[in-house]
């Protein structure tokens, strides 16, 4: 019996939508384009090409893993990210579409400087992909980026994606919680210090889809009580490492606003903006050092 694209399709669908997996159709459809090496235009051109025996296995494989609650860039080893493809496992978080809202403020306030004169520098706390350090290299032909993270194995993931975009000659890579193994006598000075930060409270974790609760990496996500420690450490550590006039832009999650705002110290920080995502949940604080 041989089996078509479009037949293996309907019988991926059904088996994600018992699942209970939303979009199942478009699931199934995306996984098989991954197990073809194909994009997603080939397989509904082709829906009467017939799969062979190892398609057929390596797709119903991949079907077990996402039923079981596993994301699909997981299983596929890919996400999308401000136009740009990333390598992504389990060492390290699925890249977001509001955190692009994170580079946008960021090349507002950082327009590119030319190579001849003085390169923006930057550092990208908590690195995890690489997918925040990179775009903004990939943007700023001049900048130069320190990309830090407290997992060596998230870092591993990030040079690659690095390597990927032709960007690592100006990366470096430090394992480092926080700005911690940055600090000495020759402690470095950025313009720009940027962080998606985990922000999810302990109590909160437990709420999270389980695809996001099971499977992504917790230090990533979860940030003690009230989910602010890392940004309430940040906030302090932050200014011993950025130039006077300097910003510090980083995400921020759900209701979380006003708590921040609370924690920003008017002698130290200018508060520029809190942007909201298209969802209208205010997500990327924007600040400049101005002490």
């Amino acid at each position: 019996m041989t089996t078509s694209i479009a037949e293996a399709i309907l019988q991926g669908a059904h088996k994600l939508r018992l699942a209970g997996v939303p979009e199942a159709r478009r699931e199934a459809g995306s996984l098989l384009a991954h197990v073809l090496d194909r994009d997603r235009s080939f397989i509904l051109t082709h829906a009467e090409d017939v799969l062979d025996q190892q398609q057929l296995d390596l797709f119903h494989r991949y079907l077990d893993r996402r039923a079981d609650g596993e994301p699909s860039q997981y299983i596929t080893g890919h996400q999308e990210f401000f136009g740009l493809d990333f390598e992504v496992n389990r060492d390290v978080l699925i890249p977001r579409p509001e955190t692009e809202l994170l580079i946008e403020t960021a090349l507002k306030l950082l327009p590119d400087a030319p190579v001849t004169q003085a390169a923006p520098f930057i550092c990208d706390v908590g690195t995890g992909s690489g997918c925040i350090a990179i775009t903004l290299a990939h943007e700023l032909p001049g900048a130069r980026v320190l990309a830090v993270d407290i997992s060596p194995d998230a870092l591993a993931v990030a040079k690659r994606n690095a390597e990927r975009h032709a960007v690592a000659d100006r990366l470096d890579f430090v394992v480092s919680d926080c700005l911690a193994e940055l600090a000495g006598p020759t402690a470095p000075s950025f313009d720009l210090i940027v962080s998606n930060p985990p922000y999810v409270s302990d109590r909160d974790l437990a709420g999270l889809q389980r695809e996001v609760r099971e499977f992504e990496p917790h230090a990533a996500l979860a940030a003690g009580e009230d989910g602010l420690a890392v940004i309430r450490r940040l906030l302090v550590e932050s200014v011993a490492f950025l130039k006077i006039g300097g910003w510090f832009v980083f995400e921020i999650g759900f209701n979380q606003s006003e708590a921040v705002r609370r924690l920003i110290d008017a002698n130290t920080w200018e508060e520029l903006a809190i942007h909201s995502d298209l969802q209208g949940i205010p997500r990327t604080v924007a600040l400049r050092r101005v002490s």
